[in-house]
């Protein structure tokens, strides 16, 4: 953390994720100088394939980090008035139903919600909706009263054109969205303004009123730009409860096979990214909280977390994990839902450690798999990863992407990389920094880099191309057989 000085302007970055809520004071030269952060509740399930979050948690959390972040922020004597402006950021693939009054119709309804493959259905049990946003629309309006959004967190069943960044023309996806121009916000590009801190919310967090608010765009992309990737041939990978992978590109290409181009942090430029893994972090999480108990009191006598030790038990297994293979869909995708997690291979040397391991290795696979097909479809083979997340702190986890993928792999200082995001877009509206590329280079600072290991790259090869790429042919049927008996 920094030290202030008297003329110091700052930038605060406001993230949102799935599990927590996150605010970040930087420096204008890219310094942390404080933060606070609070967990989200558990989500509701009402129902298998439903996930709602409870009450009003997302502004309810995001209140309390706002609250820890000016308590630090105070206690180091830092001047508010010298703060620019705010990026918000907040989970993307919501669906929020709004009174007219801007207050929630019905929970905020997450992006593992089965809801979301399909338009917006008005439901009796949502009484009076006048309005369906995103999470961002609804945390700008809870932080400036406006009803206003950025135009780059619409994916999926929302009447956007990408190409003009604006609302859509067409009468006809409007209807395919079942959604009428009134229902929405309106929208503004990222790094442009949403609008003030109003007396209410500045009131709720410590801050002064007026401070103006930043768009960005969704959590993925803002990551993308907070972790620097601008550079053709290196790609993100965004550990989260949802494991994204993406490359920044300059065209919103059209009919992609192997990827969708989304709008980036940056107006008029787009994020390719590929299929991930759904529940991917929570999956490590599930494992801890399932199995780590029995590891409770190793990890106390040697003055550890259950992670620590796990990851160290982990490094100690050979690549590969003598055979045992996981495949990651806890949470299925929409197209095939009837999937569902397996781990293959078990004989009598597994332990926890090559379980653990092997749900690491898991992902790397899957991602692997996922992110080839749109290397080869964009004619751009990798040649490095840059890994954020919470995830990204292992020095197992980041081992094991390099030899995978057999790229150089690095992780920067700050792992949650959408607040740096955040940041950025707020330092381009208050004219901080003359472009995104140099303002990256400002507010991005790089960890460790990890070498490809290449006898574990060609076993990781070998186990991927003859093993697990033919894991779900082999596996479909059975799980197609499955689900209708217990779901």
């Amino acid at each position: 953390m920094e030290s202030f000085s008297m003329n110091k302007k700052y930038l605060m970055g406001v993230d949102v994720g799935t599990q927590s809520a996150k605010v970040v004071i930087f420096d204008t030269e890219g310094n942390v100088i404080c933060e606070g952060k609070q967990a989200l509740r558990k989500l509701d399930i009402p129902a298998p394939l439903l996930a709602e979050h409870p009450d009003d948690d997302l502004w309810d959390s995001l209140k309390v980090a706002f609250g820890k972040v000016m308590d630090n922020f105070h206690a180091q004597g830092g001047d508010v008035s010298q703060i620019l402006a705010m990026g918000v950021c907040v989970i993307r693939c919501c669906r929020v139903l709004l009174k007219g009054n801007g207050e929630l119709a019905w929970p905020v309804i997450n992006w593992m919600d089965k809801r979301l493959n399909k338009p917006y259905q008005p439901l009796e049990c949502y009484g009076e909706v006048k309005y369906v946003t995103t999470t961002s629309g609804y945390i700008t309006h809870r932080l400036t009263g406006e009803f206003k959004d950025t135009c780059a967190n619409y994916i999926g069943w929302w009447p956007m054109d990408n190409d003009t960044l604006d609302w859509s023309t067409d009468p006809a996806q409007w209807e395919s969205c079942n959604l009428s121009r009134s229902q929405v916000f309106d929208v503004v590009k990222p790094g442009e303004m949403l609008g003030y801190l109003s007396e209410k919310a500045a009131r709720q967090i410590g801050l002064p009123a007026g401070i103006p608010v930043i768009a960005t765009a969704h959590d993925k992309a803002v990551e993308a730009l907070g972790a620097g990737t601008l550079e053709p041939g290196i790609a993100l990978i965004s550990l989260g409860t949802y494991i994204g992978a993406m490359v920044h590109g300059h065209e919103n290409v059209k009919n992609a096979q192997n990827f969708w181009p989304f709008q980036a942090s940056i107006p008029g430029r787009y994020l390719y990214e590929c299929m991930g893994v759904r529940r991917g972090m929570w999956t490590i999480s599930w494992f801890r909280d399932q199995f780590g108990a029995a590891a409770l009191a190793d990890a106390q006598e040697k003055d550890l977390s259950i992670e620590e030790l796990l990851n160290r038990e982990a490094t100690k297994i050979p690549a590969g994990c003598e055979g045992l293979l996981t495949v990651h869909d806890w949470a299925p995708p929409s197209e095939a839902e009837f999937r569902k997690g397996a781990m293959i291979g078990f004989d009598g040397r597994h332990t926890r450690a090559h379980m653990y391991r092997s749900m690491l290795e898991g992902i790397a696979f899957t991602m692997k798999n996922h992110m080839d097909k749109m290397a080869d479809e964009l004619g751009v083979p990798f040649k490095g990863l840059i890994i954020s997340g919470g995830g990204a702190n292992s020095d197992l986890f980041m081992q094991i992407f390099a030899d995978v993928f057999g790229v150089p792999t690095r992780r920067n200082l700050m792992k949650g990389s959408a607040a740096v995001g955040c940041a950025v877009n707020a330092g381009m509206a208050a004219g901080v920094f003359d472009s995104y590329e140099k303002a990256t280079e400002k507010m991005v600072r790089m960890g460790e880099h990890f070498t490809p290991d290449g006898k574990n790259h060609q076993l990781y090869n070998a186990l991927n191309a003859d093993v697990y790429q033919k894991m779900n042919t082999h596996l479909d049927p059975l799980l197609q057989a499955l689900s209708p008996l217990v779901d």
